[in-house]
């Protein structure tokens, strides 16, 4: 196998550059529904409770959610952009997403939550990809030295479809 390539065939580079495109696309989406968002978090607050009406959720418990929920998209959208704190930032995106998600269910919000699972899809892909982060700031902060480990040995994904391709040889 060479070095370059993953059992697909795919080159590492390709797949390590198609990731940083789509984390820094994704990165600036979240960060600009934040940013959008951050001047007028009181209306932002209002719409959701506007749209949470017809839900069992007590308003206050809303209005706290829809508070945090903007500069939790800023800042994770900008930590994607940046490729800092990348595999955290996901997990918090991840979480905020399954909140909003069981606001848009309860309120049969089924556009919204289509929508929603295209972007949770997008993190999974994202979150499930991280080995292939090469062009980040967690790897000038916190992982010298690693790129070159990992840019010559097989990724775990690699080695786990080889044993799985041995096994079914064996049967």
């Amino acid at each position: 196998m060479n070095g370059d390539r993953n059992t697909l065939g795919l080159k590492l580079t390709d797949i390590s550059t198609a990731y940083v495109l789509l984390r820094v696309i994704v990165g600036i989406n979240y960060f600009n529904h934040g940013f959008t968002r951050m001047g007028n978090i009181p209306g932002f607050m209002d719409a959701m409770v506007g749209a949470m009406e017809s839900a069992w959720m007590p308003e206050p418990l809303v209005r706290l959610t829809a508070f945090f929920v903007s500069p939790i998209e800023l800042i994770a959208g900008l930590f994607l952009i940046l490729g800092l704190f990348t595999r955290i930032s996901l997990i918090v995106l991840f979480g905020l997403m399954a909140i909003l998600m069981y606001g848009v269910t309860i309120v049969q919000n089924w556009d919204a939550a289509s929508s929603q699972l295209v972007y949770n899809l997008v993190l999974f892909v994202l979150l499930a990809g991280a080995s292939y982060n090469r062009l980040a700031l967690d790897n000038v902060f916190f992982k010298r030295g690693s790129l070159q480990k990992a840019a010559g040995s097989q990724s775990d994904a690699d080695k786990s479809l080889t044993r799985f391709k041995r096994l079914r040889l064996r049967s």
